[in-house]
């Protein structure tokens, strides 16, 4: 059973909630998002399935005008907004607290319990775990198997890159994290091995949803007229869950029954008061440490 986690320290650093102006009297000019380069803002998109409905305003819907929209695993996505590739990116939040980033208020990938898409396997005993071989294509993920790990296990492994090849994995190490499309190919009761469900763990060890990535974008960004894409990119698909699964399903090689479970049973996308105080709880307990000092949930 895991440990409570403590109390946040007033100064814990947490990912920057951009507070917005009033949506109503909301004025906006495309050249103002990016004045340099562009009339359309730059946007890069996780690859997996668990994104789409956020962005399929973008792709398929009224958003498609105003953006350039890019895909890329979590990692590749996050280097991209760091150089300058791609002016707004869903990014690990690890990597939001890293490069200390503003973070676009309104939708997130979150979930609260199980996400069937971050899965921790082991063919020793939790407890004698000394090796974990992870995808490091989200650094969120492996920080979250590392706090549960330490957290509900009194272990703290060594973190080994590998693809995600499970039984390739476990031939040389204690455990493996299998995490985004890869993990729905997994069916984990087939699997003789013990396994968790990480969002299940987290909400069992802190009674709070857990926020894996969100919107986010450089300092000074403009975050209403953002702000107004991506939530607008997000009513347009969360109607059209059925329209996405005939589009995704085959494509991604999961069953229509699953794709649908998982974009509405599995994961949630509003970024509300208790993402909140799950990101601020994920930062403490990750032990993250932004570029600056000035990282606060707003």
């Amino acid at each position: 059973m895991g440990r409570p986690a403590g109390r946040l320290s007033e100064t814990s650093q947490t990912p920057k909630i951009a507070k917005v102006k009033n949506a109503k009297s909301l004025k906006w000019r495309l050249s103002d998002l990016n004045p340099i380069s562009s009339r359309r803002l730059r946007v890069g998109s996780v690859s997996f399935l668990n994104p789409v409905p956020l962005i399929w305003g973008m792709s398929h819907g009224p958003q498609k005008d105003l953006v350039d929209l890019s895909f890329a695993i979590p990692s590749i996505c996050a280097r991209e907004l760091e150089t300058d590739k791609i002016q707004i990116g869903l990014v690990p939040i690890a990597e939001a607290v890293r490069q200390d980033l503003e973070v676009v208020p309104g939708v997130a990938i979150t979930c609260y319990g199980a996400v069937r898409s971050i899965l921790l396997f082991s063919r020793v005993p939790w407890t004698k775990v000394c090796t974990l071989a992870a995808d490091l294509s989200s650094r969120t993920s492996v920080q979250l198997a590392r706090i549960i790990l330490r957290e509900s296990y009194g272990v703290e492994p060594e973190v080994v890159q590998q693809p995600p090849v499970l039984a390739d994995m476990l031939q040389g190490h204690d455990a493996a994290l299998i995490i985004g499309d890869p993990a729905l190919h997994i069916n984990p009761h087939d699997e003789p091995y013990h396994w968790l469900d990480l969002g299940s763990e987290w909400l069992r060890l802190t009674g709070l949803p857990m926020v894996f990535a969100a919107w986010a974008g450089k300092p000074g960004i403009d975050v209403d007229a953002i702000r107004s894409i991506t939530t607008g990119s997000y009513e347009y698909g969360k109607t059209r869950i059925g329209e996405i699964v005939e589009h995704e399903y085959q494509a991604r090689g999961i069953s229509k029954e699953l794709a649908t479970r998982y974009l509405t049973q599995y994961i949630r996308y509003e970024l509300g008061k208790e993402e909140q105080k799950g990101m601020k709880t994920f930062v403490e307990l990750a032990r993250l440490a932004p570029a600056s000092a000035g990282m606060q949930v707003r």
